[in-house]
């Protein structure tokens, strides 16, 4: 007896190029096969699919991207396509297109509930489908930023294939999914509320060419991406760029990253906090933020102490002029007890 998998592959191999035209629109067919640039429907003719099959020769439904030596079934077309993150989603999927009915539920594993779009629980099924960034695009992607210091960064994973939703401003052929480095938005406790993503070129050490190349879904107001455990001292600023710079400089300073100048304004303060250095920015965004946190710090006990970089943000100051001057600007702004503290000074 077949397995549901490979019975739903030969059924869509019986409907090939049905399949194609669906899944892969940007193709088209030439003799025997359809050709396309890859399993994400870029325009191209890397990747061929048989459309049919005889006696001795591989069966219709079977493809081959000669650029990569990839090869699989409709099955893992139907995958890429929809940027699905689970098997029991493409077999759903493939019955939908073939108008087959589902399965049924006493003689199969009930299916694990869609978690809605952009949800705390989508957050947490893209961060556990993530791995660890050592040895893929993400160390790399950070270095090109002078962000070379590395160690652990547990907040930090990397997804090889996140979807994208295309937006109007995006081109027809931009694809519907890229490597992306995901950053884990956390509460004071350390618990998952949402992801950061940032979509990354997989041919350069680049932002993915997409409009909007970072979106952040999840719970987030009030948290942020952190890097090292809570103190009296911490430092807080928008963007994950900015912020890892100020690591490059001062290790041992714990951070924090938001995701813009509103969850600048909303950050929750840890029980234990004393002072806070905030990288601002130097917008009307950045200046109402500013005067949010210190009014509702300043009551608390914690004093609040601007990091003004020399142009636009840390990251510019650290690639412009080193981390030896960025250290030297950021340490006439910490009091001289965190400048000798954090850069030894």
């Amino acid at each position: 007896m077949e397995s549901p998998a490979r019975e739903l592959a030969r059924r869509l191999g019986e409907n090939a190029e049905a399949v194609c035209r669906h899944y892969l629109s940007n193709g088209r067919r030439e003799g025997h096969y359809w050709l396309v640039g890859d399993v994400h429907n870029a325009p191209g003719r890397s990747l061929y699919v048989r459309l049919s099959g005889s006696e001795g020769k591989p069966r219709a439904g079977k493809w081959t991207d000669a650029a990569t030596g990839d090869h699989g079934d409709l099955l893992d077309i139907i995958a890429a396509s929809c940027a699905h993150m689970s098997l029991g989603e493409t077999l759903a999927e493939a019955r939908r297109f073939l108008s087959l009915p589902l399965p049924d539920p006493v003689k199969r594993n009930p299916r694990p509930r869609r978690a809605s779009p952009g949800s705390r629980e989508a957050a947490a099924r893209l961060w556990a489908a993530s791995k660890p960034i050592a040895g893929t695009l993400v160390p790399t992607y950070l270095a090109d930023r002078a962000l070379r210091r590395g160690g652990d960064l547990p907040a930090l994973r990397y997804h090889p294939h996140c979807y994208y939703r295309r937006s109007e401003e995006d081109a027809p052929s931009v694809k519907p999914a890229f490597p992306a480095m995901i950053a884990a938005v956390t509460d004071l406790d350390g618990s998952l509320m949402g992801v950061h993503r940032t979509w990354l070129d997989p041919a350069r050490p680049a932002k993915a060419p997409v409009a909007y190349p970072r979106r952040a879904m999840g719970h987030l107001l009030g948290h942020g991406v952190r890097f090292g455990l809570a103190g009296e001292v911490m430092a807080f600023g928008e963007g994950i760029e900015t912020m890892l710079s100020l690591r490059e400089v001062a290790p041992s300073l714990p951070i924090v990253a938001g995701l813009s100048a509103a969850h600048l304004a909303a950050l929750l303060f840890p029980a234990c906090l004393r002072r806070l250095y905030v990288a601002r920015d130097d917008d009307p965004a950045g200046r109402s933020a500013w005067a949010a946190l210190n009014e509702r710090a300043l009551p608390l006990g914690i004093a609040v102490h601007a990091l003004e970089p020399q142009r636009d943000d840390l990251n510019t100051d650290l690639r412009r002029f080193g981390p030896a001057r960025l250290a030297e600007n950021l340490g006439s702004q910490l009091t001289p007890v965190d400048a000798e503290r954090f850069l030894g000074r």
